[in-house]
């Protein structure tokens, strides 16, 4: 795999990692309040809730790691593509800012990782 196909997947599984510990682990502390701007209250109400998306956004994180320690280009375009339509749901239903934080790295992994040999 080229080298820029390679990183562009480490970041989006990096991105994947860090949103899982955030929503896993952070989600009703200062660091985890701050980054998705969240009110204690709302916070703590909707807790269970954000670690169930955090166990997701660490499926897609397991899936991107496996794909490239196995060299399974084909598995590897799933799940970024699972990544990208994602985003784009999120992007749709709550917040535009996820179209540029997983949809686009997503999106120019793909295009690395097929058009770059």
């Amino acid at each position: 795999m080229h080298a820029i196909a390679l990183v562009l997947s480490l970041i989006v599984c990096a991105i994947h990692v860090y949103v899982l510990v955030i929503e896993m682990f952070l989600w009703d502390k200062p660091a985890g309040m701050k980054a998705f701007g969240l009110k204690p209250d709302f916070a703590r109400a909707t807790k269970a809730l954000a670690a169930n998306q955090g166990l997701y956004n660490g499926f897609l994180a397991a899936g991107i790691a496996w794909a490239l320690a196995t060299g399974q280009r084909g598995a590897l375009l799933f799940v970024l593509g699972c990544v990208a339509v994602a985003g784009l749901f999120g992007a749709a239903t709550a917040s535009r800012k996820i179209l540029f934080v997983q949809t686009v790295p997503a999106a120019l992994a793909i295009a690395a990782v097929l058009f770059l040999r």
